[in-house]
């Protein structure tokens, strides 16, 4: 089996702007099926959403500078990720192919370099 980290990259908190707390609750609630639906498969090893802020470490001349952002008022954060196993990259697409978030933002698909 093969690791994946997937990114969910979308526009912050206006991804939600309008919509009621019922819409918004019946959204999260098909992203609670899909991770379930791959924990009950025993492919799921951790996912969480992300704080829209964050810090970014630059070197700058040497020494280690800590920096704010990213910001939610950004074009496109990384709002939150699903780390979880597949045979091959084509088995990870097609779990993916009904992911919730496709709808909201993008997903980014990375395998896992286990040679490290």
């Amino acid at each position: 089996m093969v690791q994946f980290l997937l990114l969910a990259r979308d526009r912050g908190d206006e991804v939600f702007a309008g919509m009621s707390p019922e819409e918004i609750q019946r959204i999260i609630q098909r992203y609670v099926a899909w991770g379930d639906r791959l924990k009950a498969a025993g492919r799921m090893r951790a996912n969480h959403k992300l704080e829209n802020d964050g810090r970014v470490l630059r070197k700058d001349g040497g020494r280690v500078r800590v920096l704010d952002g990213p910001y939610s008022e950004t074009k496109e954060i990384v709002a939150g990720f699903w780390l979880f196993e597949a045979a091959d990259e084509a088995e990870a697409l097609k779990l993916l192919e009904d992911h919730p978030h496709v709808e909201f933002g993008s997903l980014e698909l990375r395998a896992i370099d286990a040679s490290v």
